[in-house]
């Protein structure tokens, strides 16, 4: 390989840019990249198991860091597996880097051994995507896809044939200042003036965060006081608006919970703040909307929009609360507050009666114990399926703690993977993953990239031998359930093979102090807790056809559900109501 390689010039690149580390898997192709990152300082290799896993890690070290992160696989089958991942990141807006290096460039187009064609491969899961046929395009592509991924905060890809990594680099002295903050959209005027009429015509409104409400927590909270509004939220908006929220009334969705819904549709103005989200089923359709998100293309592809405003969430609110009257009445916020309150008491009353005694364990107590016992910056990742109900129901948000999760691409097994980019870009600060024991089975082989690497990573397996989520919707569609019950695992054996410390739970008087063990372990522990299979939960509203469906499959089904702390917070916000 030459001296100045381009595969050393683009490591050279990295490094400038401030990526200390790139996940993915040796091999092939991709190797003159792999020995530059071992002969250059500042930078490390983190090796995975799975290249789809390398993506998923990538993704998560982006999303809490803000920083661009990086990836990279080999030709053919590497590249392949990284979709999955890079489909997630992309979704969910972390910008990340991925090297997809490819056969030698002369083989291109002759059905060579381990062939695809990446630089059309991953168009769809990212903002650019382009391949370096020769070297003198270095590094001015890796810049451009560098400043792609930042600016537009998603996937960029390069693809580099591994006989053009081996070449001679061209261009040695390229440099390029990157932008990775965004400046702030401000709404032009007649959209403020538009939408303070809207809020000052209507008796009553309701707010609705997304994810789009981060750094805007206080603005929401004063546009709120001003017009007495219920505040609802999507999932992707709870870590964000929850927290410190007299106004909070749930969530609405598939997990939903509380009042979100009811509030939603009984305002005579629902203003969406930073959300696109996707469920239109849970929107109102036949009532006035205003929406206010930086991305225009996210207005109106949910619901018909009355009034559409372009801008950040906390300029918005900034620009519109010296134009907005104070709404005298309480009444409609203190109705929901009540109603909230009483929804939430319920499923408490209903589903958690002697929960500490319940054998096999509910997954509801253990959620609760975790959210009790997890440090204050805690970063969460989370499993797609009935883990996100439990994360979403039970894990409370304080400003400072993370909840990273496949909220928008909905794929299975990434919480260990994201675990993993989450305690490599903060080795010190407490990550615990939430498990499904169908998610850890699909990229098993990540125990191996924690122990390989030390990280002291919790992983903390929801074990209920089914897939629940699975289950669920074949129930509510009247199915009876298939395919979706397997043999019990024994996931800590499997754990302490591999290395790892494990904790196997199957009595719930055990579980605070396993869980306990294991945050205050300094490495990697694995805890194993046997949960009920028949802990499934509704969302807040289903329709009459789906009710008649659960209930022809699933009459002995045990529905549970749960809200943690927000049951004391609905409480503390009931005690706010004034007095008549």
């Amino acid at each position: 390989m030459a001296r100045n390689s381009v595969a050393t010039q683009l490591v050279d690149v990295l490094v400038a840019a401030g990526v200390q580390r790139v996940f993915g898997l040796v091999g092939d192709s991709l190797n003159p990249f792999v020995d530059a990152i071992r002969r250059t300082s500042g930078i490390e290799w983190v090796h995975c198991h799975n290249e789809e896993s390398a993506a998923f890690a990538a993704g998560a070290e982006a999303l809490l860091t803000g920083r661009l992160a990086v990836c990279a696989a080999s030709c053919g089958p590497g590249n392949t597996h990284l979709i999955q991942g890079l489909y997630d990141a992309h979704r969910n807006g972390a910008p990340v880097l991925a090297i997809a290096s490819h056969i030698p460039s002369r083989e291109i187009g002759t059905g060579f051994f381990q062939e695809t064609h990446p630089e059309r491969l991953f168009v769809e899961c990212s903002h650019f995507c382009e391949m370096v046929s020769i070297a003198d395009q270095m590094p001015r592509l890796s810049y451009i896809a560098m400043q792609t991924a930042l600016g537009r905060r998603g996937v960029s890809v390069l693809v580099v044939p591994g006989d053009v990594l081996q070449g001679e680099a061209e261009h040695r002295g390229w440099r390029s200042d990157l932008v990775a903050e965004a400046a702030v959209a401000v709404p032009p005027a007649a959209q403020v003036d538009r939408l303070a009429e809207a809020i000052n015509d209507a008796d009553t409104v309701t707010l609705f965060a997304g994810s789009g409400v981060r750094g805007a927590h206080a603005q929401v909270m004063a546009l709120a006081e001003r017009i007495n509004s219920p505040v609802g939220h999507a999932l992707g908006g709870k870590e964000w608006i929850q927290f410190d929220n007299p106004y909070d009334v749930g969530m609405t969705g598939l997990l939903g919970y509380g009042a979100a819904y009811e509030a939603m549709h009984e305002a005579d103005l629902l203003l969406m703040l930073g959300t696109d989200f996707p469920y239109d089923n849970f929107l109102p359709q036949d009532g006035r909307i205003a929406q206010v998100d930086r991305d225009p293309s996210r207005i109106g592809r949910r619901a018909a929009i009355d009034i559409a405003v372009h801008g950040d969430v906390a300029a918005t609110i900034d620009a519109l609360l010296p134009v907005v009257q104070r709404k005298p009445s309480r009444a409609f916020l203190d109705d929901m507050l009540r109603r909230n309150a009483a929804s939430l008491e319920h499923v408490v009353d209903a589903y958690t009666h002697d929960i500490e005694h319940h054998t096999p364990i509910h997954p509801e107590y253990v959620a609760a114990l975790l959210d009790d016992i997890a440090d204050d910056d805690a970063v969460f990742t989370v499993d797609t399926g009935m883990c996100n109900v439990w994360a979403a129901r039970y894990l409370s948000p304080n400003g400072r703690r993370r909840i990273i999760g496949s909220w928008r691409h909905g794929t299975m097994a990434n919480a260990l993977p994201h675990a993993i980019g989450a305690q490599s870009a903060f080795p010190s600060r407490q990550v615990i993953s939430l498990s499904g024991d169908g998610g850890l089975a699909m990229l098993m082989g990540e125990l191996l990239t924690v122990w390989r690497h030390r990280l002291p990573v919790k992983i903390v397996v929801f074990n209920n031998s089914s897939l629940g989520m699975v289950k669920l919707e074949m129930l509510v569609d009247g199915l009876p359930d298939y395919g979706t019950d397997h043999e019990p695992v024994d996931y800590a054996a499997i754990a302490a093979a591999v290395g790892l410390k494990s904790i196997r739970v199957t009595d719930p008087a055990n579980v605070r102090a396993a869980l306990e063990q294991a945050c205050a372990e300094p490495g990697p522990v694995l805890v194993d807790v046997v949960t009920d299979p028949n802990a499934l939960s509704l969302p807040p509203k289903i329709d009459a056809a789906q009710v008649k469906g659960f209930a022809l499959a699933a009459g002995k089904i045990v529905l549970g559900g749960g809200v943690g702390r927000m049951v004391d917070l609905a409480r503390s916000n009931l005690r706010n109501i004034p007095r008549p």
